[in-house]
């Protein structure tokens, strides 16, 4: 497969576009780092994300949308707490899990009666997400495991040849994925600690907290950075300890 380079002006986002809307996988810059774009109700769209990847299929990805007003077509309900924290850090580098009402294919959510809901705070990747129509299931544009890309180079070295294409938007700001908030009980609980911390949140939830949990390997994750290896370089890596 021929993968494309695009640039950032309007038609060539608008061919980027077409692409998610023929079925194809886009990676697109955001303020934390580049995702690997499909149509999160396309479920033969989606498939090619995991094969691209080799991502695990019980592994969730997030949903991406371009506005706050979009979350409530893909859920149950925000309740009040989720609403606050909605209201506060979105759009950023912030993703609320909320029970879905599953528009989104099961392979998104890996069958869970949840979905994670981001708002990138990025004018391409909003531009880009407006412009196919769609809510956008993007997890990091680069091979599972391996460390997440921050320009368009780095995701061509995991995935040319796999991909349709990818849009040149220049580095991206966070260098790390977004923080992910569990909103589906009384608690908000954050189950991926990233740019938002835990002092951010309590500052607006007071009863939120970080996850005490340890992800056993023969359970379902509830969010991407639970249960599998994360930011793996191919390096060795040697520990020192001065006196």
């Amino acid at each position: 497969m021929e993968t494309k380079m695009w640039k950032t002006d309007e038609q060539s986002l608008k061919e980027a576009a077409q692409s998610i809307l023929n079925g194809e996988v886009v990676a697109f810059p955001t303020e934390t780092v580049y995702g690997l774009g499909a149509d999160a109700t396309n479920e033969h769209a989606i498939a090619k994300i995991f094969q691209a990847k080799g991502r695990p299929a019980d592994n969730p990805l997030i949903v991406h949308v371009d506005a706050p007003s979009q979350i409530g077509r893909y859920v149950q309900e925000i309740p009040e707490a989720a609403q606050k924290l909605i209201d506060h850090f979105m759009p950023g580098p912030f993703t609320i899990i909320l029970k879905n009402n599953k528009e989104i294919t099961p392979l998104v959510t890996a069958g869970l009666d949840s979905v994670g809901i981001r708002i990138p705070n990025h004018p391409i990747a909003r531009a880009f997400i407006q412009a196919t129509g769609k809510p956008i299931a993007a997890p990091s544009a680069n091979l599972s495991g391996k460390p997440s890309p921050t320009k368009a180079n780095h995701v061509l070295e995991d995935l040319k040849g796999k991909i349709s294409g990818v849009i040149e938007g220049g580095a991206t700001g966070v260098g790390l994925e977004s923080t992910v908030v569990d909103a589906t009980g009384e608690i908000p609980i954050i189950l991926r600690p990233g740019n938002v911390t835990l002092e951010d949140i309590k500052k607006i939830v007071p009863s939120a907290r970080m996850t005490n949990a340890i992800q056993k390997q023969d359970n379902q994750p509830k969010s991407p950075g639970m249960k599998y290896n994360h930011y793996e370089p191919d390096a060795p890596t040697i520990c020192r300890t001065w006196r």
